[in-house]
């Protein structure tokens, strides 16, 4: 592995984010450092003197990464945020939708079932306001912990919503089983990019 590569792969280690939006910053760091080597190739310098020479201007991967992960914790949020808002209101309306169709007419739910609805809708509101607040360029501090947090909590709501709701109605079994299997993978999403987006967050404390 050439000093550009290892560099390039260290540097790889310590970020966490988006796959797709870190290869790309990680491209743009090689093609920094490979114009960069041939400005001082252009100079006269020996090859090797040159990759040493780019590597010493842009820095240690310890002392790149912190900027490099502000960017990607950016783009987590507002990917969780992005995931927030595709499942929990498709979620929320086929849980109402199998709650009135199951009692032919709207019935007050009980109260753990409201409760938890009540949770998903105000994790969407913390989504929306996370897409909004993501659009600046300067984004507060704790805004990726919390809506790391505030996403697993509605991931792990989406289940035990679905559970109540089954055993409260008696059907129609159709659609509780497609809303039962939405919520699986809607689960399984929502999660999986809110533990990167706390796992981000835990980089920048």
């Amino acid at each position: 592995m050439n000093p550009i590569d290892r560099y390039v792969a260290e540097l790889a280690a310590e970020l966490r984010g988006p796959a797709r939006t870190k290869e790309r910053l990680l491209d743009e760091i090689r093609d920094g450092l490979d114009d960069c080597v041939a400005a001082h190739l252009d100079a006269g310098k020996p090859r090797s003197e040159a990759v040493a020479e780019a590597l010493r201007e842009f820095g240690t991967p310890a002392e790149l990464a912190p900027g490099c992960q502000r960017e990607l914790t950016v783009a987590q949020t507002r990917r969780t945020a992005f995931w927030l808002l595709l499942t929990m209101p498709a979620l929320l309306g086929g849980w109402r939708l199998a709650w009135t169709l199951g009692h032919d007419g709207y019935v007050t739910p009980p109260e753990t079932v409201q409760l938890l609805i009540g949770i998903g809708i105000s994790t969407v509101l913390m989504g929306v306001a996370a897409l909004l607040l993501t659009q600046r360029l300067s984004v507060p501090d704790r805004l990726p912990a919390v809506l790391g947090w505030s996403a697993t909590v509605a991931g792990l709501a989406m289940p035990t919503t679905t559970i109540a709701l089954v055993t409260e109605l008696p059907g129609p079994w159709p659609l509780l089983l497609i809303i039962a299997g939405c919520t699986v993978i809607a689960h399984g999403a929502l999660m999986l990019s809110a533990r990167t987006c706390r796992q981000c967050a835990s980089l920048l404390s």
